[in-house]
């Protein structure tokens, strides 16, 4: 029987853009629905909830996928990492969108491919010319912009901008990771392994300060959001965690399913439907909207990772022809 490890990559274009248009809706809506939970309810109870879901999401394709014996492997230690990487990241962008306006948060996060061209200069070897980090640095002055050093006011709130930005690297660090290792596996087991991460995270978060002692006579609506006390889901609260644990193992089995199925560079643009979503969604709910300072931010780190990716895929066409000639 054939080691799930060193499967193919399938290439189907088609394939692979639907399934990252249900992953970018199906991260849209989730990010909509932690932000609205956000405000009773602590963000390990969230992930704890929705991986739970997931998992239960997850493990039914593994079997429709050729079986529970797909979850034995040797990289068992490697995929946990890498879904560490994914925790923190998450983690992080979560508690970004509980405290800002969705659109901001999702701006500032979609800096990861420009960390992740730079990165992969140190980590990987790999040549950058002078294009890419022209388009790296057209996306670092958005986040300049956005960040605002120049106002004098509001120190103490922006800090909070740089949430996003952490998420934005461990998640940017993940996936050079991935790079690194090659690791090509089916999409449902991957699934699996990274609600596993969740659930470990969430639960050792639970142990530490699931009675919410740590966040008795705090008034900061971080740690309120990171400590407080585990509270069950109540009324309607109950199918909108239903509907993020369904939209975690949707999102987690159709990402692994895009990039398993068409190049990054065909894939990658389609991700950044999430941020006309986020503004929509800001708006709908909200009533959110950027400002024109934000907006420019936005524009420019939007189209710096547009152009990074144009000229990744210019750079794969020619390595393609030469190889033929």
């Amino acid at each position: 029987m054939a080691n799930m490890d060193t499967l193919p990559a399938q290439n189907s274009a088609a394939v692979g853009i639907s399934f990252m248009l249900v992953t970018v809706l199906a991260f849209s809506v989730n990010d909509v629905l932690i932000k609205q939970l956000s405000g009773g309810y602590p963000l390990h109870e969230m992930v704890f909830i929705r991986s739970v879901i997931g998992l239960l999401f997850s493990l039914p394709i593994v079997y429709l996928e050729g079986g529970f014996h797909l979850l034995k492997t040797r990289r068992i230690g490697m995929l946990l990492l890498q879904g560490c990487f994914l925790v923190c990241a998450n983690l992080l962008f979560f508690m970004a969108i509980a405290m800002l306006p969705l659109a901001e948060a999702t701006a500032l996060f979609f800096i990861a491919p420009l960390l992740i061209t730079l990165l992969s200069v140190p980590l990987l070897g790999e040549r950058v010319g002078l294009f890419r980090l022209g388009a790296v640095l057209v996306g670092f002055v958005g986040v300049v912009i956005m960040l605002r050093p120049w106002e004098g006011g509001g120190v103490e709130g922006r800090w909070v901008l740089l949430l996003p930005l952490l998420a934005a690297v461990s998640y940017a660090l993940r996936q050079i990771m991935t790079r690194r290792l090659g690791l090509l596996i089916k999409a449902s087991v991957l699934a699996v392994y990274i609600q596993l991460a969740f659930l470990l995270v969430s639960l050792a978060f639970f142990i530490f300060a699931g009675d919410g002692r740590y966040a008795v006579g705090t008034e900061d609506p971080m740690l309120k959001f990171l400590l407080r006390e585990w509270i069950w889901p109540v009324g309607n609260d109950v199918y909108l965690f239903g509907l993020l644990g369904l939209c975690s193992g949707i999102a987690g089995y159709s990402v692994s399913k895009a990039y398993s199925s068409a190049d990054a560079a065909v894939l990658a643009p389609f991700e950044y439907l999430g941020m006309p979503l986020a503004i929509l969604f800001g708006w709908m709910f909200w009533s959110e909207l950027p400002d024109t300072t934000g907006s420019i931010g936005i524009v420019l780190i939007v189209a710096g990772g547009l152009l990074v990716f144009l000229r990744e895929q210019q750079l794969s066409r020619r390595t393609s022809r030469t190889k033929r000639v």
